[in-house]
C-alpha cells in the first residue's frame, strides 16, 4: 500500500504564523517499507524545507529548497503550497551491461508546487522519490509568465545532518580535477567536497550524498554551511550564471543513499532508476571485456606519446602487444600517442590534434586489419588537452574514422588544469570552463552521442563524474574521475594501500572507473614500488567494477608470473549479480559476483596498510552444486612494504554453497577466488 499524504493548510494558519519561528509540516510521504518518513514544511516567512527520517529517528533535520537567480529574485521565501501529487512504482528492468543484469525499482514519489503569494506568482515544483534504501528529489521550473528562462546562480539546496560522524570526502575546484586521495574527517571539519560523499553517522548509519542524472546542468558540489549542515554549490562556468536554461526543465536528482553498513551503500541502485532508459534501441554492438595497452611504458617514461626514437606507438610495438592479446585470449589493444598532435607541449592546448591522422610510423590501416585477423580490435584515443571546441569540430570525423579501423571502444582524455578547458564559440569569442560546469557536462555527452551513432563506445577520462547516464546511453562505459593506478607509477605520491578500500564506498557509488590494475611487477618508474601484494593487483579486477577493464603491466612482466596471470585471463568483466559481503571504509572490503552466462562466481578482497581477517558465507553459490575455488591469496610473509609483496599462494579446494572461508589479507594485500561450477556453463 502506497503511503502518501499531502496535509493542507488553512490559509489563516499560515497568516498568523510567527515570522521566523515554527515551521508546519505541509506534507508527508514513507518508502514503501515505511522505514524512511519524509516531512516537507514551511516556515512563517513561507521558506519550504524537507527532512529526512529513518526508523523514527531523524536522519536530515530541516532543509532548505530554493534558487537564487542573476537577474531575478530569488525564488524562497513567501511560498504556499499549490497543490501535491502522488504516486508509487514497482519495476523491473534489464542492463544490458553492468554488475546486476535486473534492477528492480521499487518507490514512492511527491511531487509539490510551490507558489509565491507576491506579484510573480511564480511556481516551483519539487519532486521526490522514496526508496527502501534511500530518498532523492529535484526542482522543476515550468515555462510561466514570470519565468520564460532561468539564469541560475545557485541552488538554496541543503542537506543538514541530524548528528554528527566521520566523512570520507575528496575537495572541489582543485587543480587536479577530481585526482585527489579521499579525506577523512569529522563532518564538521570538511570542506567544500566533489560528491559521492560518505559519511557515518554517530549511530553507525552510513550515508552517501550524489546526484543523478546530470544533464544540461552544472555538477553539483557540497560546501559545509556550519556544523552539520551542507549546501548545494553548483560547479561554475565562464560566464556569471552557473546554470543558463529555458524554463520548462528538470534539474539533476540530489541523491541520499541510506544503509545500516558501507556494504549496504553498494547495494544500492537508486542513481540508475533515476536515470531514463536506453535511448540508443539494439545496444547489441557494445562488447564488454579487457585490452592491453601501450600504456604503462608511457605512464612510466619510458616510451613517449611525441613522436621520437621513444615513440611507444609505432607499428612494430602495437603488433607485438596485438599478438600477446591475441595469445591471452584478451580481445583488445589500447593505443595511446598513435595521431598527429603529440610533439610539443600539448598539455592544456590540444589544438594540433588530429584524430583521423596517425603518425607515419603508425600504419593504422596494416594494424586493424592484423588485429582483425588475430580476433583483436583496437581502442582508440582522443586526447584533448582540453581543447574542447577543437574536438567538437572533429566528433564525425574521429568516430567515422575510428569505425572504419574496427575501434569499438575509444578513450577521451582532457588533461588540463581544473576551470581551464578551452572553449571558443561560433564568433570567436574565447572561454575558459570547468570540466563539470553545464557547458562541459554538455560537451561529454555530444561526444557519447555521436560516438553512438558509429557504434563506437566510450571510456571518459578526465571526465564529469558519473551519474548513471550509462543506463540512457549504454555506450558510456567508463570513466577514470580519480586516482588510478597510473599514480603508482610514478616515485612521489603513490596511491596508499587504503585507497581502493576508499573508491569502492565512495565514487564508485557512481559508477564503474577505469582504474587500470593488474600490474603485477608491482613496479614503477625508476623502480618505485607499488603499495600491494601481487593479490591484491587480482583482486581488483573483482573489486573496483568497470565493462572495460585493462590489464595494465607489459608482456614482459606477464611473463614473469604466469600463474597469477591466469586469474586475468579468465576473470570477465560483464556480471549477472553482485553481492558486497562485508566491509568498511577505507579497511577493507570483499565483493562476490557471478560471471554472466555462465556459472561460474568470482571474489575479491582487499585490504588497507593492516593485516585483516575475515570470514566470509558462501552463501551465494547454487544449492546442491559442487564448486572448486580457485584461490590466489598473499603467500607467507607478505607484506606491501618489503620484496615479500610478490609473495602468493595459488591452491584449489572443493567448496559449497553454505561454506566459510577465512580470508587472510596481509598488510596491502587481497585475495582473489574463482568459484568454477562443476558441469555448469563456463565463460572467459
Amino acid at each position: 500500500m502506497t503511503r502518501l499524504t499531502a496535509l493542507a493548510l488553512p490559509l489563516i494558519a499560515l497568516a498568523l504564523a510567527p515570522t521566523a519561528a515554527r515551521a508546519d509540516v505541509v506534507a508527508k510521504a514513507a518508502s514503501p517499507d515505511g522505514h524512511i518518513t519524509l516531512t516537507i514544511s514551511l516556515d512563517g516567512e513561507g521558506r519550504p524545507s524537507y527532512a529526512v527520517q529513518r526508523n523514527g529517528k531523524p536522519l536530515i533535520a530541516d532543509s532548505r529548497l530554493g534558487f537564487m537567480f542573476t537577474d531575478a529574485p530569488k525564488i524562497e521565501r513567501n511560498l504556499t503550497l499549490a497543490d501535491a501529487r502522488q504516486a508509487s512504482s514497482d519495476t523491473s528492468w534489464t542492463q544490458p551491461w553492468g554488475e546486476w543484469t535486473r534492477i528492480r525499482d521499487h518507490h514512492n514519489e511527491l511531487t509539490l508546487v510551490f507558489r509565491e503569494k507576491g506579484d510573480l506568482q511564480r511556481e516551483m515544483d519539487v519532486t521526490f522519490r522514496l526508496f527502501d534504501d534511500g530518498v532523492a528529489f529535484r526542482y522543476s521550473l515550468p515555462d510561466q509568465a514570470n519565468l520564460h528562462h532561468a539564469n541560475i546562480a545557485e541552488e538554496l539546496t541543503q542537506f543538514a545532518f541530524a548528528e554528527g560522524g566521520t566523512a570520507w570526502w575528496k575537495p572541489a575546484y582543485e587543480w587536479n580535477r577530481e585526482e585527489y586521495l579521499y579525506n577523512r574527517t569529522p563532518l564538521d571539519a570538511v570542506g567544500t567536497a566533489q560528491t559521492v560523499m560518505t559519511v557515518k553517522l554517530a549511530d553507525g548509519t552510513h550515508v552517501a550524498l550524489h546526484e543523478a542524472a546530470l544533464v544540461d546542468y552544472a555538477g553539483m558540489n557540497l560546501a559545509r554551511a556550519e556544523g552539520n549542515t551542507f549546501r548545494a554549490d553548483l560547479t561554475p562556468g565562464a560566464g556569471a550564471p552557473k546554470v543558463s536554461r529555458d524554463a520548462g526543465f528538470s534539474t539533476p536528482w540530489r541523491t541520499i543513499a541510506v544503509a545500516d553498513d558501507a556494504a549496504g551503500l553498494y547495494m544500492n541502485h537508486m542513481i540508475l532508476n533515476l536515470n531514463e532508459p536506453n535511448k540508443l534501441g539494439d545496444v547489441s554492438w557494445i562488447k564488454p571485456g579487457k585490452f592491453v595497452g601501450v600504456w604503462w611504458n608511457m605512464i612510466k617514461g619510458e616510451w613517449s606519446w611525441a613522436r621520437g626514437p621513444k615513440h611507444g606507438a609505432t607499428t612494430a610495438n602495437v603488433r607485438r602487444y596485438i599478438d600477446f592479446a591475441a595469445a591471452s585470449g584478451i580481445p583488445a589493444v589500447l593505443v595511446e600517442g598513435w595521431n598527429v598532435g603529440w610533439d610539443g607541449n600539448w598539455f592544456g592546448n590540444g589544438n594540433e590534434m588530429n584524430f583521423a591522422q596517425p603518425t607515419e610510423d603508425f600504419d593504422a590501416d596494416g594494424l586493424a586489419a592484423y588485429a582483425k585477423s588475430k580476433g583483436v580490435t583496437l581502442i582508440g584515443h582522443h586526447e584533448t588537452g582540453g581543447s574542447a571546441s577543437h574536438y567538437d569540430g572533429q566528433l564525425d570525423s574521429a568516430f567515422k574514422w575510428a569505425a572504419n579501423h574496427g575501434e569499438q571502444v575509444v578513450k577521451t582524455g582532457y588533461v588540463t588544469d581544473a576551470g581551464q578547458i578551452e572553449r571558443v564559440d561560433a564568433d570567436g569569442a574565447k572561454h575558459r570552463e570547468w570540466h563539470e560546469g553545464q557547458w562541459m557536462v554538455n560537451h561529454y555527452l555530444r561526444v557519447v552521442q555521436t560516438a553512438a551513432k558509429y557504434h563506437v563506445s566510450i571510456d571518459s577520462h578526465e571526465p564529469v563524474k558519473d551519474t548513471g547516464l550509462r543506463r540512457t546511453y549504454p555506450n558510456w562505459v567508463a570513466r577514470e574521475g580519480g586516482r588510478g593506478m597510473e599514480y603508482n607509477a610514478w616515485v612521489g605520491g603513490k596511491n596508499p594501500p587504503e585507497h581502493e578500500a576508499n573508491l569502492v564506498f565512495t565514487q564508485l557509488l557512481g559508477g564503474p572507473m577505469d582504474f587500470t590494475p593488474g600490474v603485477l611487477s608491482l613496479s614503477g618508474s625508476e623502480g618505485s614500488t607499488i603499495h600491494s601484494t601481487i593479490a591484491k593487483q587480482l583482486a581488483l579486477y573483482v573489486v573496483l567494477y568497470s565493462p572495460v577493464v585493462m590489464a595494465a603491466d607489459t608482456p614482459e612482466n606477464y611473463a614473469k608470473y604466469p600463474g597469477p596471470f591466469q586469474f586475468i585471463k579468465d576473470v570477465p568483466t560483464d556480471w549477472s549479480d553482485t553481492r558486497a559481503l562485508n566491509g568498511e571504509v577505507g579497511d577493507y572490503v570483499t565483493i562476490a559476483r557471478k560471471a554472466k552466462g555462465s556459472d561460474d562466481w568470482y571474489l575479491g578482497a582487499v585490504g588497507d596498510e593492516q593485516a585483516r581477517s575475515s570470514k566470509v558465507t558462501l552463501d551465494f553459490l547454487d544449492a546442491g552444486r559442487s564448486y572448486t575455488a580457485e584461490i590466489y591469496r598473499d603467500g607467507p610473509g607478505a607484506d606491501y612494504r618489503t620484496e615479500a609483496r610478490h609473495a602468493i599462494v595459488i591452491e584449489k579446494k572443493p567448496v559449497k554453497k553454505g561454506d566459510v572461508l577465512s580470508l587472510d589479507l596481509a598488510p596491502g594485500g587481497g585475495q582473489a577466488i574463482r568459484f568454477v561450477a562443476s558441469g555448469g556453463k563456463r565463460k572467459r
